[in-house]
């Protein structure tokens, strides 16, 4: 749920704040961080930073801000992901839109915007100085020099921060255990024309809405292979507007409206919908279970996964499927097709060590993971010449300066849920 918080003389800045989703017998639940540690002392907040729209980086900022009292900084696609939802709860935190590369002084702390690549446009890293130390935040990245929407991975602008004295970096490990390079978004246009083209009936492709370069390979391959582009699901419209708000999306991407899709031949439909992780409710789920208001997928038309199964969905996207295969539908998933269908937007070994090779830090700080991930972080931080590395858990205090060490369980966590409205503890 990435909640971090870095103090410095007496203030904090807050990098992220998210939710995740578990199911529990109250069904398929929002949780999000109990923040009581700053709300006790959020005269000494200074600010909020969104890194990019994820909502496991963004998603709790609807129903917590207003606690925080200060502004949310963030750049101009993530804040119009944002501005909706905030509104939407009633919530009166101000955003400030920032630029790539600008920096920003808040209380003792000078931050810096660093772009960097992922799976949605304009995520940023954080330089992060203060006259105690200075720390390099990751936020999710990946190196990817083609990603299709935004700039590629600027590798000068990251090499240049190793001519500093960076004493941590906080580094994201999802993939940490996954030996190479990633796979670029720009890898992924031929596998997916292949499979689209040769389908006989209709395509739905799952995919994550906030991957906004997917969708923009989506529309060309939906205008190069003679489909209409349709839109299912209310996290794709939204996204979708966003991105053209932003200035993504101008070409190759047209979609019609859903009411249209009865009157088009089935090998002239491509549709993207929501639901790539068996979310209920979503349009994916629905068009398995045939209770779909709009339309219904039949023998000889296709079902198609460009994204990869996290961890604990594993279980719900199989009886998505298994309701597919009932009525004949096609299914393939991305790692069960020989075609590249699918592109993670988090760093493999060999670019997490190229990073800590640029960067030359003091100190690696594991973020983002199971234990075991950050551990493989660990290690290859120290692989790659880092004398120190500091694997927490949530509410672990890390001392950087002067003395760099580990406060374990220092700050009380929880987890919180959505209760129709009412917050209350995770027990």
């Amino acid at each position: 749920m990435n909640l971090n918080l870095f103090g410095h003389d007496g203030r904090w800045i807050m990098v992220d704040c998210g939710v995740t989703f578990e199911d529990t017998s109250r069904g398929n639940e929002i949780q999000m961080p109990d923040p009581q540690f700053i709300v006790d002392q959020v005269d000494n907040l200074v600010g909020i930073i969104a890194t990019h729209a994820h909502m496991d980086h963004i998603g709790a900022l609807p129903y917590l801000a207003d606690r925080f009292k200060c502004p949310i900084y963030t750049t101009a696609f993530t804040a119009q992901v944002l501005k909706p939802k905030l509104r939407e709860a009633g919530c009166r935190a101000p955003i400030r839109v920032v630029e790539p590369r600008n920096s920003l002084a808040l209380g003792p702390f000078n931050l810096r915007w660093l772009p960097i690549t992922h799976s949605t446009p304009e995520t940023n890293g954080l330089l992060i100085e203060t006259s105690a130390g200075t720390i390099v935040h990751t936020a999710d990245w990946k190196i990817d020099p083609a990603p299709v929407v935004g700039e590629g991975f600027d590798q000068p602008l990251w090499q240049a921060l190793g001519e500093r004295s960076i004493d941590a970096v906080v580094c994201d490990s999802t993939n940490a255990q996954n030996p190479g390079h990633s796979i670029s978004e720009a890898d992924l246009y031929e596998g997916l024309l292949d499979i689209v083209s040769d389908s006989p009936g209709r395509v739905a492709i799952g995919c994550f809405a906030s991957n906004i370069a997917r969708l923009q390979t989506l529309g060309r391959i939906a205008s190069e292979s003679g489909r209409y582009l349709c839109l299912l699901g209310r996290s794709l419209l939204s996204m979708t507007a966003a991105a053209k708000a932003c200035g993504y999306l101008a070409e190759d991407f047209d979609p019609i409206p859903p009411n249209d899709l009865g009157y088009l031949p089935p090998q002239e439909v491509m549709i993207l919908a929501t639901g790539s992780q068996g979310e209920p409710g979503a349009a994916l789920t629905r068009l398995a279970a045939n209770r779909h208001p709009i339309l219904e997928l039949t023998r000889g038309d296709r079902v198609i996964y460009s994204a990869k199964a996290i961890p604990g969905n594993e279980q719900r996207i199989a009886a998505m499927g298994a309701g597919f295969e009932a009525a004949g539908v096609d299914v393939i998933h991305a790692n069960q097709s020989n075609l590249t269908l699918h592109a993670s937007g988090h760093p493999n070994a060999e670019e997490l060590g190229h990073l800590y090779a640029w960067l030359k830090p003091n100190i690696a700080i594991p973020v983002h993971g199971e234990p075991a991930h950050m551990q493989a972080n660990a290690e290859l931080a120290k692989r790659a010449g880092v004398p120190r590395q500091l694997v927490g858990r949530n509410g672990d205090l890390f001392r950087i300066a002067p003395t760099p060490s580990v406060m374990r369980s220092a700050v009380a966590v929880g987890r919180m849920f959505d209760d129709g409205g009412q917050l209350k503890p995770v027990a």
